[in-house]
């Protein structure tokens, strides 16, 4: 029947709209039921959404500003309206087990909706985060917060806790969108939806579910439309469809990075003769040499002087000295036949091809001969300059039980410098990768920062990210810009080109942020893009060095969009903690001082190997397992495997070390560790009594999924986690032995059950 223009009037202001269904039953999945038989009810005005289930009326988006409605058009399934003052369009359709809601800008630029409000929340925060709305840390740490959805949050929806049954929103779009949070008088959220002038897709929306309240049931959810839009692809899958079986050696495998950045270590010198072989025309090459490293350079020139006076080497002049020949060691001014006359026949032949045409690692293979020749007994053959931080760990580990491992370098140059600690780790059986990105580009060329430099000069001009305002966009710590990835390809390429051809046998690689969720609309007229096009890019970068190089591909944090293409993630489990805070990053003289990036020439950084306490401030958000959610493991244990950020390895957080192992086991998580020879020494017992319970866990847990999740006791400190049919793991994180099932379980320890076996692992008192 035709409505006249009154009636209409008469519907947005009078009517509350009512829409109910009933499906003939709802879908039941493993683990969890989502609900079909529910009603809902809408109010236009102020666009309140209502939801009744068995009897209980819950509202699922708080009221907004009442508005001028118009267009208002309802069937029995459906509804729809418009703001002509806002632009936007809206639309509500009843599916079968949940609701359809789009909104359209007809021409504005933003818009926030839903609000929503709870008694809790379960947001996938890393890999999930249960946020109590009433809770006073968590209020301190989201006061006035807007977490961009894509980076923030590992997968795409958040759920609401109400009192009989949570409502979950699946995000549709997940690009441009902000969650922008108040805590006054308990926490609660608005989602935000910007409607940028360079995208022409004008629609934002969700799917509106309605599920039991707990984690496993909320993942559940979110898993089937996983499967439903074919994003799901297990390990074993991407092992076969990639053609690529050494993602099997991620099973059961720690991972560790390994510092042996410098040609020599300290032990590899005899000091007490090393100034015999010192005489000033090398010295003088040498400062040459080093005046292009700054202060360091400066130093290490004072330091090879100061020693002719003296009969003795101290600590800081070894790190100084060291600091300064490994430079040089780099360096394709450092060969000079009127310096050298004592060098090899074989360094000779190589000179002779011309230094430009030598790769890194022959030219690097060239200056140890020639440094060599300078040193002479002095120092031991170069084939055995830094074994103790490269081949040597590895056979240590190796004999020590680790049969699998995943190993990643600071940056591909390591590499270079022992091509054989590659080749070693690869006999061993164990992945070996390098830290690589794409994200920042700089003009000045940075030796230490070699990421950020790129053999196209012309891209840091041609192909950079421009700001809405007409600013370019500036890269990691505001130093250069952002590379614009949808123009990054061909460089890419021939970096891979570059380092695969310089006999290093790498068999994994790990890329930077590229699955982190940091996209960016680009508003350069010569080549705008849309965060949609950002996001391709980066995965397309990232499964051309997969397929292309047949490496297994690893990233930082690993949200969700990225699981087809990654096999394995680094940050969702611990990610960086409070960036802001400069206790933890500038005041060198707090207890929470997380330490800088540099470090001595063999050293790993103060970044990685110093420990340091956690703010309790921040330990109930970051670390707490009270508070902690297995969210993305519920989903994608058997499809990506995920560790913490390598700022935050096993060992970082003083006094919490017991805790994490724990939590590893509960959540099916490989540790992370920063080793060197000095680490290995200090840390082999406690990592080894660990390895000998979590390896053998993980490499059945990580081929099955995770099929069950509780809190076994009123304070929360008692979890259990299932995979597949019967493996098990129950956590008792207290201080108290708790009984579970007539077994008692010690405090701070772990119970893991595979069929009728048990083993229990007691958590170290750190």
């Amino acid at each position: 029947m035709k409505r006249t223009t009154i009636f209409l009037m008469v519907v947005v202001l009078l009517l509350q709209v009512v829409v109910g269904c009933e499906s003939n039953k709802a879908t039941e999945q493993v683990q969890t039921k989502q609900h079909a038989d529910f009603t809902f009810e809408v109010k236009p005005e102020t666009f309140e959404v209502f939801v009744e289930r068995d009897g209980v009326k819950e509202i699922a988006s708080e009221p907004i500003l009442a508005r001028k409605v118009t267009n208002v058009q309802k069937g029995e399934q459906e509804i729809a309206w418009s703001y002509p003052d806002d632009q936007l369009d809206v639309s509500i359709k009843k599916k079968e087990d949940h609701l359809q809601i789009t909104l359209t800008s007809t021409g504005t630029g933003s818009f926030s909706w839903p609000a929503v409000k709870g008694a809790s929340y379960m947001l996938p925060l890393g890999e999930g985060k249960w946020v109590p709305a009433d809770d006073s840390k968590w209020q301190s740490f989201l006061k006035e917060e807007s977490l961009s959805f894509a980076e923030s949050f590992s997968m795409r929806f958040f759920a609401v806790n109400k009192s009989k049954y949570a409502l979950m929103y699946v995000v549709d779009n997940l690009f441009n969108n902000t969650v922008d949070f108040s805590v006054d008088p308990t926490i609660a959220f608005t989602f935000a939806h910007e409607f940028p002038t360079i995208n022409p897709d004008k629609t934002y929306g969700f799917r509106l579910y309605v599920t039991d309240n707990d984690p496993v049931s909320v993942a559940g959810v979110y898993k089937q439309y996983v499967k439903e839009q074919g994003e799901l692809l297990p390990l074993a899958e991407k092992a076969k469809a990639k053609a690529n079986p050494s993602i099997e050696k991620l099973y059961g495998a720690p991972h560790f990075y390994l510092w042996n950045k410098s040609f020599l270590s300290v032990n590899d010198v005899k000091w007490n003769a090393l100034k015999t072989k010192l005489n000033a025309n090398f010295i003088g090459a040498l400062e040459q040499i080093l005046a292009s490293n700054g202060v360091d350079g400066k130093e290490s020139i004072q330091q090879f002087r100061e020693i002719q006076k003296q009969d003795y080497v101290a600590d800081f002049q070894k790190k100084a000295i060291l600091s300064g020949l490994n430079y040089a060691l780099c360096s394709r001014e450092f060969y000079n036949l009127q310096l050298f006359p004592q060098v090899s026949e074989e360094a000779k032949k190589s000179f002779g091809k011309g230094i430009d045409t030598l790769t890194d690692s022959q030219l690097y293979d060239l200056n140890k001969k020639v440094l060599k020749s300078v040193l002479q007994d002095v120092v031991p053959p170069v084939e055995q300059w830094g074994n103790a931080d490269s081949t040597d760990l590895l056979k240590e580990m190796k004999a020590a039980g680790i049969d699998q491992a995943w190993i990643g370098l600071p940056n591909w140059t390591a590499a270079y410098m022992k091509p054989a600690f590659i080749q070693e780790a690869n006999e061993t059986g164990y992945l070996i990768a390098s830290y690589d990105s794409y994200h920042s580009i700089h003009q000045e060329e940075n030796p230490d920062w070699n990421t950020a430099i790129f053999k196209d000069k012309s891209l840091y001009e041609n192909a950079t990210i421009t700001k809405k305002n007409g600013e370019k966009k500036a890269g990691f710590l505001q130093q250069g810009r952002l590379l614009n990835p949808t123009l990054s390809l061909p460089s890419v390429k021939q970096r891979m080109d570059e380092i695969m051809s310089n006999d290093v046998a790498f068999n994994s690689w790990f890329i930077d942020v590229d699955a982190a969720g940091d996209f960016n609309d680009d508003y350069s007229p010569q080549h705008t893009t849309t965060e949609a096009e950002d996001m391709k890019a980066k995965l397309a970068r990232m499964d051309y060095i997969r397929d292309e190089k047949n490496l297994v591909i690893g990233s930082e944090t690993g949200n969700d969009f990225a699981s087809r293409s990654i096999a394995f993630a680094h940050g969702i489990e611990t990610p960086v903690i409070k960036w802001a805070d400069p206790d933890m990053r500038k005041n060198k003289q707090s207890p929470y001082y997380v330490g800088g990036y540099w470090s001595p020439a063999g050293e790993i950084p103060e970044r990685y190997a110093k420990q340091v306490p956690i703010k309790e401030e921040y330990r109930q958000v970051y670390i707490d397992p009270v508070y902690s959610l297995p969210l993305y493991k519920l989903v994608y244990n058997n499809a990506v495997i995920t560790s913490h950020h390598w700022e935050w390895g096993s060992l970082k957080i003083k006094g919490e070390v017991g805790t994490r192992m724990l939590k590893e086991l509960l959540y099916n998580v490989p540790p992370l560790y920063h080793l060197d020879k000095k680490m290995w020494d200090a840390e082999q017992e406690l990592i080894m009594n660990y390895l000998k319970v979590w390896s053998p866990f993980h490499k059945k847990a990580v081929q099955q999924e995770m099929t069950d999740y509780r809190v076994l006791s009123e304070d929360r400190l008692v979890q259990k986690s299932v995979y597949g049919d019967d493996l098990q793991v129950i956590v008792n994180f207290s201080q108290q032995d708790f009984t579970y099932e007539g077994q008692v379980m010690k405090a701070r320890s772990a119970l893991i059950i595979d069929g009728n076996d048990k083993q229990t692992f007691l958590a170290p008192a750190q």
